[in-house]
């Protein structure tokens, strides 16, 4: 049962992330309280979506469905609302399992409460910085306002070719309801304390510092929207807000930077799964390096290159070292990408994720979302770890599997010489 009288007081005067056609569903069904009329409780029959993710070759696929709210209390899935709290914990679960190897989000939404919402996405993005996993999303119809916020954390965003994504924009409803007292026979009379105590108040007409206010109120909430979006899609705030909370669909969405491919969530899964199987198949050998006392700037995740002590003289010079584990990722002939300028920077940006990703495995911290704010290339990254690499290898023994190529590897042999000039 959904309990009317506590759904409008979410969703009048408070600021809403929604698009028009739900919030004008919603006032539809509040209509009778504007005639004076009784609220009845209405009983919601549609089933709830799962939270529990269901895995398909190890893809953890997790529905964000309904409207979107900071707390469901005693309305639950069953109403139609999904909490933010349940969702995040949902994630958490998902990129703590070890048997989940990637994580895509089942979007259906069209959106919700602002409040809670920015935690939620701030949460969404440490989990998955933590985890080194995939977050992948689907528009599976629709992922509008605040849910396009938490669909725009992910890697790469889908969308069917009729979903609907964007709407990034904010509203505030005021009903005056004095119309419907005088039929009713009612007059209200407030008693209180401070100027603004009942601004925006629905038996009286809104005045206009109450309307300043929320509109303040709206501009400032729109404002982090945009900037959120904007950080996330890698896109300017200037492109964001040029959309003008428009909702598009499909194709329109990716020519606006909104979303990335055309696809459904089967397809979505299918691509994740071979992406995963092909890195996981690399004929990369395995490098195991004692952990060695980390220095200041590695224990702050420094990005910036460790120099080497000056090695003794050398008869000749020493062959470069060379990680097969940095290699230059390949980029997968089987996804064509439609050409904009920002796609570029999404690779550079996607490239250098990869590289922090295989440094964590190496033992050696990097902030990945530190170097984009800096600018620093995909080869200056790879050439901090090398040389970083190399440092500890003046104090460290290093254990290599040989590669199945003949002669010994140039790393481990790097090693043994900077090994041997330290001790004479």
């Amino acid at each position: 049962m959904i309990d009317l009288p506590h759904v409008t007081s979410r969703v009048f005067g408070t600021p809403l992330m929604m698009a028009r056609a739900k919030l004008e569903v919603i006032l539809g069904a509040l209509a009778p309280r504007f005639s004076g009329s009784a609220l009845q409780a209405i009983e919601h029959k549609a089933d709830p979506a799962p939270l529990t993710p269901a895995t398909a070759e190890g893809i953890a696929v997790i529905p964000v469905v309904g409207t979107l709210v900071a707390r469901s209390g005693y309305l639950d899935a069953a109403s139609g609302l999904q909490a933010y709290g349940e969702i995040g914990e949902t994630i958490a679960a998902a990129m703590d399992d070890p048997t989940v190897r990637g994580v895509i989000l089942d979007m259906d939404s069209p959106g919700g409460e602002v409040g809670g919402l920015f935690d939620l996405v701030d949460r969404i993005r440490a989990i998955k910085t933590a985890s080194g996993k995939s977050l992948w999303a689907v528009a599976n119809e629709s992922a509008l306002s605040a849910a396009y916020a938490i669909a725009s954390t992910a890697d790469r965003l889908y969308v069917t070719r009729t979903a609907e994504v964007g709407s990034v924009g904010v509203v505030a409803v005021h009903v005056d309801e004095t119309g419907a007292d005088a039929k009713a026979g009612l007059a209200w009379t407030f008693v209180f304390a401070g100027e603004r105590k009942v601004d925006a108040n629905p038996h009286a007409p809104l005045s206009e510092q109450a309307r300043a206010a929320i509109q303040a109120d709206i501009d400032r909430l729109y404002g982090e929207f945009c900037t959120l979006v904007a950080a996330n899609r890698r896109m300017s705030i200037e492109a964001v807000r040029a959309t003008e909370a428009a909702i598009l669909r499909g194709e329109l969405a990716i020519r606006a930077g909104l979303a990335d491919k055309l696809g459904t969530l089967d397809a979505a899964i299918a691509e994740m799964a071979t992406e995963i199987d092909g890195a996981a198949a690399s004929p990369n050998p395995a490098i195991v390096i004692p952990k060695p006392r980390r220095s200041p700037s590695m224990a702050t995740n420094d990005i910036e290159p460790v120099q080497p002590k000056p090695a003794a003289p050398e008869p000749e010079p020493a062959p470069p070292i060379v990680s097969p584990v940095l290699a230059e990722p390949a980029v997968p002939s089987a996804m064509p990408r439609q050409p904009d300028p920002a796609d570029a920077l999404r690779a550079e940006y996607a490239e250098i994720a990869g590289i922090a990703a295989q440094a964590v495995r190496l033992g050696v911290a990097i902030d990945a979302a530190d170097a984009m704010r800096k600018g620093i290339k995909p080869e200056a990254l790879r050439r901090s770890i090398l040389d970083a690499l190399a440092a500890r290898a003046e104090a460290s023994s290093v254990v290599a599997v040989a590669p199945a190529a003949t002669g010994e590897s140039p790393i481990v042999r790097r090693a043994k010489e900077r090994a041997a000039a330290a001790r004479t």
